[in-house]
């Protein structure tokens, strides 16, 4: 029993904390566009840029396609939100950008993407640009070494969610109730 409410303590307490940050940053950075400037290739190859992030609003993830769990999960959950919105959904954009660049080319980003969704887009690129790029979005990422000589990626698993303006709306954590997952796209619809 004072397992579970220890539990429940540190949740409301990371909870908390990540509401402190959200209302930090939204006060001292509101209305300016969340990260820096940035030039990779979409799942086509096809150069793209932050302005991508503008002019509707959006919602990012950055994951690898090697991932066991938590990218498909996450894009499928992702998809499946903005097939329940609808139109009211229309005109959020959605992207996944890879932190694995130097194996998730265009091609493996476009084929791996179009199994899921087709109203996401993948994102890739040189590694130290998209590195630089993931880095300004405050996106946690860690090669970890496999035995064999493969490796994962240890990363941050969070969908930002960005107004049309490019700047911070909020995010849906992993594994979040896909209620409030849908309520706060709904709103990022609406707010734009």
């Amino acid at each position: 029993m004072m397992r579970f409410i220890i539990s429940g303590i540190l949740v409301l307490m990371a909870a908390v904390m990540g509401f402190i940050a959200f209302q930090w940053y939204r006060t001292n950075h509101a209305g300016e566009a969340y990260g820096a400037p940035f030039t990779l290739v979409d799942q086509t190859g096809a150069p793209i840029t932050e302005a991508a992030f503008r002019g509707q609003p959006s919602a990012v993830f950055f994951g690898f396609t090697h991932c066991p769990e938590v990218c498909p999960t996450t894009l499928f959950e992702l998809d499946g939100w903005l097939k329940k919105l609808g139109d009211d959904g229309k005109n959020i954009r959605a992207y996944f950008v890879s932190i694995d660049p130097e194996r998730d080319t265009p091609e493996l980003m476009k084929t791996y993407v179009s199994n899921v969704s087709d109203r996401i887009v993948g994102i890739s690129g040189e590694p130290d640009k998209v590195h630089q790029m993931a880095k300004s979005f405050g996106i946690f990422w860690r090669k970890v070494d496999l035995v064999g000589g493969d490796y994962t990626m240890d990363h941050t698993a969070s969908v930002l969610l960005l107004h049309g303006s490019g700047d911070f709306a909020g995010t849906i954590a992993y594994g979040e109730d896909p209620d409030t997952a849908l309520a706060k796209l709904k709103r990022l619809a609406t707010e734009g």
